[in-house]
């Protein structure tokens, strides 16, 4: 399986936010994306996740079988927001999530107990901390299989155990076959990783 983007271009607001960006990620391994506020990291991952139209070139992914026609249908995508309603509980969020994504992985009790949230699935989304509700959004990714995980600042409001936890699972991820593209500022605690400051080519 390869996640391919060739000349790829992308918009905000009417304004062209970056242009000719390409990339080729095979099986198991990350793309970093980095570069300053308004450089058009977070509008790329929408492109890339089908969120949003390119304004020029294209995304494609070989080799997904009837399973997965698309780039947009193979991605689990995770932006700045953590897209769980606040009055309903942590379960009941992610039973959403689970049932809208398909292609159960973990149980949801499992999921929970792998981002250290394991016995606070009965509270309200909005009781929780900021650390804890970004940890609730990540069980997302366990919950439903996909081969492409999107990720914008995914290490945003987590302390040092749960960005270890991260990047365990994005770790275990890429060792299962999984392509990986993740914008942040911080360091992921990832080995062998591309990166792409927007604006530039592609190296690793």
């Amino acid at each position: 399986m390869r996640l391919i983007a060739e000349n790829l271009g992308g918009e905000r607001g009417g304004d062209i936010v970056f242009t000719d960006i390409g990339f080729a990620l095979e099986e198991g391994e990350a793309l970093v994306v980095t570069g300053p506020n308004g450089s058009g990291k977070s509008t790329l991952l929408r492109v890339v996740a089908g969120l949003l139209p390119a304004s020029q070139g294209q995304v494609r992914l070989e080799g997904g079988g009837e399973a997965w026609p698309s780039s947009a249908a193979a991605c689990h995508y995770l932006g700045h927001l953590n897209a769980m309603k606040t009055a309903l509980t942590v379960n009941e969020n992610l039973a959403f999530w689970q049932s809208f994504a398909g292609e159960p992985r973990l149980g949801i009790a499992e999921a929970l107990e792998a981002v250290g949230l394991g016995h606070i699935g009965h509270l309200p989304f909005g009781y929780l901390s900021t650390g804890q509700k970004r940890r609730a959004a990540l069980a997302r990714l366990l919950i439903s299989h996909r081969p492409v995980w999107l990720l914008d600042e995914p290490t945003a409001g987590l302390d040092k155990a749960s960005e270890a936890r991260l990047a365990a699972m994005m770790e275990d991820h890429r060792a299962a076959g999984g392509i990986l593209v993740a914008a942040t500022h911080l360091p992921l605690g990832l080995e062998g990783v591309r990166t792409l400051e927007m604006g530039e080519v592609p190296h690793g």
